[in-house]
């Protein structure tokens, strides 16, 4: 389904007009008197609706000569849940624009990890958000740029550099043309406001990542902390930590859920990926989802009512890195959550990289492929047939025969998993469900989606169940985290 509802301009004006915040990422507010754009939910007088146009992206309003609303700082938006639940060209390329690629291969680059030429990439960009790949990552730079200016004492000349301008000249005119203030200007207004913080350690920033509520975050926080991999992942003082490992450098996240936003704590060894690691968080716990369409769907079952009733917005846990998940997946091949973190904490010590963390106990990188591939399979702690299909997932992950990412293509990518010795429907589904992020992964097979459906008077078979979820669809990996919340697993809870 097409991301359209710009066009839908009697729906729009409604949504302006109710400040509905629902509504935040999925269009923007041009105001043909002022030239300023707006999210939906601005708190200013809404403009007449003659005076009202409406754009699909940040990007199109900036191409079209407005400037960003100084009130409701619409680049703050969550991101359009399109992206996040659509495989088609458009989504994957947004995915890989959010995720730095432009900016460090350029549209050429993106084209190709794309498999289709630039001009097919741009034409079909241009055409369904008003703006190509090029000014699509300018917005992103000058968000960045914002961020850094806002967050950071970091000089003028540093931050251009990190938020990926190439020259000086070139982040001052962009900001001012974005923002209608220079950067020295941008920066003095802020100072002061209560609640912005500036670390004062460098290379440590802190920031909001905003999401469409409701948000529940018991499951969500519960599955990270419970699953996460000694060295790699923790939960101290009501955060989910963990080290990413990024374009430039590396990174350490501090993740807090706080009623209205997440709390987001990054230090980076390099702030030229600060927007990719800005992009992985929000990845990782499923920000740009839009809980009242899925929501809306899965109640209308009345099996499911009662539990979406009991806690909406729950959102699917995610990763940051996609062949860690896969990895961490095959551990977990029938054994405990427990055993599962003892054999991954394993290998991060024995392969993964070292990092500091003054702040904590996080000690690694989690290993990358590349390292996995050169170990003895003897060293593996885990039956014959396991470690085939370990060795076997790492070796073609290393030498690029099988490439998990944003970029991925579901069906095509899960058909490849299938094909690999020892991968079931459960690994497949799991890997594309947390790892490829399709909405509509659903693990048949699981055995606490059997319990669940047993107890709820759902078929339990596989292939009876496949078949009641239909109606479900297309947010059946939702319904997975409704079906799981009925256990009394840690996964379930936040830590105290």
């Amino acid at each position: 389904m097409r991301n359209a509802m710009h066009t839908d301009r009697a729906r729009c004006v409604r949504a302006v007009q109710s400040k509905d915040a629902r509504f935040d990422g999925w269009f923007f507010t041009a105001v043909v008197t002022t030239r300023i754009y707006c999210r939906p939910s601005c708190p200013a007088v809404p403009p007449k609706p003659e005076n009202m146009v409406f754009h699909p992206s940040a990007a199109a309003c900036q191409q079209a000569g407005f400037r960003a609303c100084k009130r409701c700082r619409p680049d703050t938006s969550p991101g359009s849940p399109a992206w996040n639940r659509r495989a088609d060209l458009v989504a994957r390329a947004m995915r890989l624009i959010a995720d730095g690629v432009v900016d460090r291969h350029g549209v050429p680059g993106l084209a190709a990890r794309l498999g289709y030429s630039t001009r097919q990439v741009e034409r079909q960009l241009l055409a369904e958000l008003g703006a190509g790949p090029l000014a699509l990552a300018r917005a992103q730079r000058a968000q960045t740029a914002r961020l850094l200016i806002e967050t950071t004492a970091l000089p003028m000349a540093e931050i251009a550099f990190a938020a990926g301008f190439s020259s000086i000249r070139a982040f001052n005119d962009t900001v001012r043309a974005v923002f209608a203030l220079a950067p020295g200007e941008l920066r003095a207004r802020v100072r002061g406001r209560a609640g912005t913080e500036q670390p004062g350690t460098p290379g440590v920033l802190a920031l909001r990542l905003p999401f469409r509520a409701p948000l529940t975050p018991d499951n969500l926080f519960g599955h990270l902390a419970a699953t996460a991999v000694p060295g790699v992942e923790e939960w101290r003082e009501g955060a989910y930590r963990r080290t990413l490992r990024l374009p430039y450098g590396h990174g350490i996240a501090a993740l807090t859920p706080r009623p209205d936003h997440i709390a987001c704590r990054l230090t980076l060894s390099d702030l030229r990926d600060l927007p990719v690691a800005i992009a992985r968080c929000r990845r990782l716990l499923d920000l740009d989802a839009d809980p009242a369409a899925v929501d809306d769907q899965l109640r209308t079952d009345p099996v499911l009512a009662p539990l979406v009733a009991k806690a909406p917005g729950r959102r699917v846990p995610r990763t940051v890195d996609e062949a860690e998940f896969a990895v961490r997946a095959v551990l977990g091949q029938q054994v405990s959550t427990a055993a599962a973190r003892t054999h991954a904490a394993r290998l991060v010590t024995a392969h993964g990289e070292p990092v500091d963390d003054p702040e904590g106990g996080l000690t690694h990188l989690f290993p990358a492929p590349e390292s996995l591939a050169a170990l003895d399979p003897e060293s593996l702690a885990m039956p014959r047939t396991r470690r085939t299909t370990f060795t076997t997932l790492v070796s073609h992950l290393a030498d690029g025969t099988l490439r998990l990412g944003v970029d991925s293509d579901w069906p095509q990518t899960r058909a490849r998993l299938l094909a690999l010795p020892g991968f079931g429907p459960w690994t497949a589904d799991v890997i594309a469900m947390r790892a490829l992020g399709d909405p509509d992964a659903f693990l048949a097979t699981d055995l606490g989606i059997r319990r669940a459906a047993r107890e709820l008077g759902l078929p339990s078979t596989p292939a009876a169940l496949t078949a009641r979820t239909a109606p479900w669809r297309p947010w059946r990996a939702y319904a997975v985290q409704y079906l799981w919340a009925t256990d009394d697993h840690p996964i379930n809870f936040l830590p105290v």
